[in-house]
């Protein structure tokens, strides 16, 4: 199955996250580490955007739109390629049967209250808020690119593209796996200088960090509009998915900074070109 959208006003949350607190992964997948501090860290991001015309190919005249959250954990898959394991995804309730029955994704219901920075850019700030029994609150303003507390990914265009240049996402549900190919990272970036008021969502989301141990941000930006296309695999069996020999990217030595260089030769999927 192949859907296309527009992903508007896509605000971009990264934390880095111990090792030490995440649950252990289903084959053949792998956490994508980097040492820091007191011991390896795992990146997660929180995507907040809109779905605009949100459209499956076989009927092209039904389109939707509507708020999402993703929340993903960085990994590296079989083949040693950068990914990211969808870890939840939150939807209105109207639209939750049909990501579920159509799409096949685990989405849980929440309520949304999102901002829109693309058609009021000279604003001073905006809020986000996305809410199940409790919520994630972050408010935001344009600021310089930079990062906070964190492993340093290098230069901001390194760290932007550690997020985005992952061609391949999967979803975990039904008793095995389900492959997203993703699009390309965004022609335009936002640096945001971002707060995060409140994080009980984010504990529900990912219970193992602990109430009281969700860290601060690393790095925030918001990209105005996305032209997607998410392209389903079939679900895979548990420990069913390709491997082969590890690749240089599974040394966590790699991670503590890179160059553009060796961030472009780290191996990828190709995803379609959005339309």
């Amino acid at each position: 199955m192949i859907f296309r959208s527009l992903l508007r006003d896509c605000l971009v949350l990264n934390w880095a996250l111990p090792l030490s607190s995440l649950p252990p992964l289903p084959e053949p997948l792998r956490y994508q580490i980097h040492p820091w501090n007191d011991g390896p860290h795992v990146f997660a991001s929180a995507l907040l955007f809109r779905h605009e015309r949100l459209r499956l190919d076989p009927v092209p005249l039904v389109r939707i739109s509507y708020p999402q959250l993703s929340l993903r954990l960085c990994v590296l898959d079989g083949d040693g390629a950068p990914a990211v394991l969808f870890r939840s995804i939150l939807v209105p309730g109207w639209v939750l049967p049909s990501v579920r029955l159509v799409a096949g994704q685990p989405a849980r219901l929440a309520r949304f209250s999102y901002p829109r920075p693309s058609k009021t850019p000279e604003a001073a700030g905006w809020r986000w808020q996305v809410t199940q029994k409790r919520s994630l609150v972050v408010e935001a303003a344009q600021g310089s690119p930079g990062v906070g507390t964190g492993p340093d990914l290098g230069s901001w265009e390194n760290t932007t593209g550690y997020f985005h240049d992952r061609r391949s996402g999967y979803v975990l549900g039904g008793g095995g796996f389900r492959q997203v190919v993703l699009s390309p990272r965004p022609t335009a970036l936002w640096p945001m200088k971002a707060e995060v008021d409140e994080t009980g969502l984010l504990v529900e989301c990912l219970p193992d960090i602990g109430t009281n141990d969700w860290p601060p941000l690393h790095s925030a930006w918001l990209c105005p509009e996305i032209a997607s296309v998410f392209e389903m695999g079939p679900v895979v069996e548990l420990g069913k998915l390709r491997r082969t020999t590890p690749s240089v990217a599974t040394d966590p030595a790699m991670f503590g900074s890179q160059s553009g260089d060796q961030m472009r030769s780290l191996p990828r999927f190709v995803a379609r070109p959005a339309a």
